[in-house]
């Protein structure tokens, strides 16, 4: 038996495991690029396909550059490469002969809670900050001035700095097939669009509403605006100092179960936890660069992404366990409730393959979280509705119909263009994002669940620990079956082979 340090919220406990079980963590990081803004000018001059954008840029006119927050990848870095792929961006532009005060930043946050100061300064380092001297706009999904465009026979309404520029660049990091690329335009639209963007798997396009959608975008938008997009490929984050290498490094994760600092952690309180965990030190870097069509870019950089993130595996598992960390899945960071806890664990975590599901049909999924009922008020508010019709079973299968009360809720929406909270629809996204998993599963069972009517409100088994949980799935699978454990977060991709 193997006992391994994982994440359950806040908290590092040991986990017991079979001798059999398959540990599923990132593989050892790449060389990074030593100077990325050099990369990102050298990517930009030798596209891999599309025009040059000093061939494109109009002297002397306007250009909006779209990006995403940085939600993607879990857990935060402190030290962000694609603020120097920006910064190089608008380098590249003033080169072109467009003023420094002719340039848009729209950050397209979609649904998610809009971006406040404390986010947009960290767009830019803070030296490159003071000389911006061009306009930030947050998109505001709800906003009355948003531009209807026709879109595959379908009208699709757009931020104004999509319409009002001569030239459009997209700058981000393809970490899946709906974070960055022609997605982040998709996140520039009203709530209905923002919502139709789906996908089955998080690392293939195909089957991918949310792709789709943004590729017509993005082809409609080139037909009267040149675009051009800029995608890096980002390796995980990986914690630095004296646990450097955990937990895809075996003698790391040896040494954080030994470590007398795991119990300290664990027997403190909450608010402590998580200002410890959110202060631990982790870097990112970028291993590529890209540029040409946004879409082009970004298929690319998946692909390469794949390849330096991904574990793979011979064959789907009959029992996936999933550890959580505290941080839900949107800026700025709030403490995981139920929902957001499925989100990452069914949404993310296990969305996160190729060639097919990591979980075997019917199989087990076990989350290592408490599950706490954080859903107070604040940004956490809006997911309150959503969890009362989860929990009337009547009013659950008309999921439909509370969205629409939620998205007409006056106080909610004014909470959302307040920069106060997320729109709230959003619980609504995250939800369905676990759809996929939760119908390939037979079972999903909370170990270490701390609030049991939480659990069984959205359909789960509430367990009071990892071991019941793992002998629960044991019994249903049999002595034999496959167990795999996700040693996350940062959670890797699993290429999975076999027929």
């Amino acid at each position: 038996m193997a006992r391994v340090p994982v994440h359950s919220g806040s908290r590092l406990p040991l986990l017991t495991l079979p001798d059999d079980a398959a540990l599923l963590a990132a593989p050892p990081p790449l060389d990074p690029i030593v100077d990325v803004q050099a990369a990102v000018a050298e990517a930009l001059r030798y596209p891999l396909s599309g025009p040059l954008l000093r061939g494109v840029a109009p002297s002397g006119g306007r250009a909006t550059v779209v990006v995403q927050p940085p939600a993607l990848p879990l857990p935060t870095a402190q030290d962000d490469p694609r603020r120097d792929a920006l910064a190089a961006v608008l380098d590249e532009l003033a080169r072109a002969g467009i003023p420094r005060g002719r340039v848009t930043l729209l950050v397209a946050t979609g649904l998610a809670r809009r971006a406040g100061r404390r986010e947009l300064e960290g767009l830019l380092r803070r030296e490159r900050a003071r000389e911006f001297r061009g306009r930030i706009v947050v998109h505001d999904c709800e906003g009355e001035d948003l531009r209807p465009i026709a879109v595959e026979g379908r009208s699709v309404r757009v931020n104004p700095a999509l319409v009002d520029t001569d030239l459009i660049v997209t700058v981000g990091a393809a970490e899946t097939v709906l974070h960055g690329g022609a997605s982040a335009l998709v996140d520039a639209c009203a709530p209905g669009d923002v919502r139709g963007a789906a996908a089955r798997s998080l690392l293939e396009p195909s089957g991918s509403s949310g792709w789709r959608l943004g590729t017509a975008l993005e082809a409609v938008v080139r037909r009267s605006t040149p675009l051009i997009g800029l995608s890096l490929v980002l390796d995980h984050p990986r914690v630095t100092g004296l646990y450097r290498g955990f937990p895809w490094d075996p003698e790391s994760r040896r040494a954080a179960a030994r470590s007398p600092f795991r119990r300290l952690l664990n027997a403190s309180p909450a608010v402590v936890r998580r200002r410890l965990l959110a202060g631990a030190q982790r870097e990112v870097t970028a291993v590529a660069a890209l540029a040409g069509p946004p879409s082009v870019a970004h298929a690319e950089a998946l692909v390469r992404g794949t390849a330096v993130r991904s574990a793979t595996v011979e064959a789907p598992f009959d029992t996936i366990v999933v550890p959580l960390g505290w941080e839900g899945p949107h800026l700025p960071r709030e403490p995981l409730n139920p929902i957001t806890a499925a989100a990452v664990g069914l949404g993310h975590a296990l969305r996160l393959w190729r060639n097919r599901p990591a979980l075997a049909e019917g199989g087990t999924v076990v989350l290592l979280h408490p599950f706490s009922r954080v859903m107070g008020h604040g940004p956490q508010a809006p997911y309150r509705a959503l969890f009362a019709a989860l929990r009337d079973e009547a009013a659950g299968r008309r999921l439909g119909a509370a969205e629409a009360v939620a998205a007409r809720d006056r106080r909610a929406l004014g909470a959302y263009r307040g920069g106060a909270a997320p729109h709230p629809r959003l619980p609504f996204a995250d939800w369905e994002t676990c759809a996929g998993t939760l119908a390939l599963a037979g079972r999903v069972i909370v170990a270490g669940c701390r609030d049991a009517g939480a659990a069984r409100a959205l359909g789960f088994v509430p367990s009071h620990n990892a071991a019941t949980a793992l002998a629960m799935a044991q019994g249903v699978a049999g002595e034999n079956a496959r167990i795999g454990v996700l040693l996350g977060p940062p959670y890797p991709g699993l290429i999975v082979e076999g027929p």
